[in-house]
């Protein structure tokens, strides 16, 4: 549930980041609850249950990117607002993104001894990170679309995970696998 979480809030808002050739921009409020509720709650309970299997990097992980989404929809509700009034919105989003990459590439450290889908998966997503901070700081919109089509391909890659674990969970042998290390 929370690589579906995941997978999927990180899908609707990249295709916005991706640019207005693919969608829209005045439809991306429907970003808000897919982030909240989805991405967010859902991907923290994921987080809360892996506590209780004693799984630190699941609950970590789980935990850290749900409240990532809830962070992200209250920033981008409540926040962005008010500081529009005073300017450099996208110097604020861009130190807003350079906090999770940094936690980001904690967590691609650890993935290293884990599996490799989940290497891949955090290497894409700190790629992604990486070039919408250059893209918000520098104020350079095609930079910010490079990174929107990042993220999709993160969101592809953790939909492969989601897959790989409730199909492999379901016939209950490897189907699709995730490299995991013995």
């Amino acid at each position: 549930m929370g690589l579906g979480g995941f997978a999927l809030t990180t899908f609707i808002l990249s295709v916005f980041n991706a640019g207005d050739y693919l969608i829209n921009h005045q439809l991306e409020p429907v970003v808000l609850p897919v982030a909240l509720f989805y991405g967010g709650l859902a991907q923290f309970l994921a987080g809360m249950w892996e506590f209780k299997v004693n799984n630190t990097f699941g609950a970590t992980a789980f935990t850290s990117y749900g409240a990532f989404w809830m962070s992200f929809a209250g920033y981008v509700h409540i926040i962005l607002p008010q500081i529009k009034q005073i300017g450099n919105v996208k110097k604020a989003t861009g130190l807003f993104l350079l906090a999770w990459f940094i936690f980001t590439i904690i967590m691609n450290v650890a993935a290293l001894k884990i599996s490799k889908f989940l290497f891949i998966l955090f290497t894409t997503l700190n790629i992604t990170f990486l070039l919408l901070i250059i893209g918000n700081l520098a104020n350079l919109n095609l930079v910010i679309n490079i990174g929107g089509w990042f993220g999709i391909i993160t969101a592809f890659i953790a939909w492969y995970g989601c897959a790989a674990i409730v199909i492999n969970s379901t016939f209950k042998k490897p189907l699709l696998p995730l490299g995991v290390y013995a």
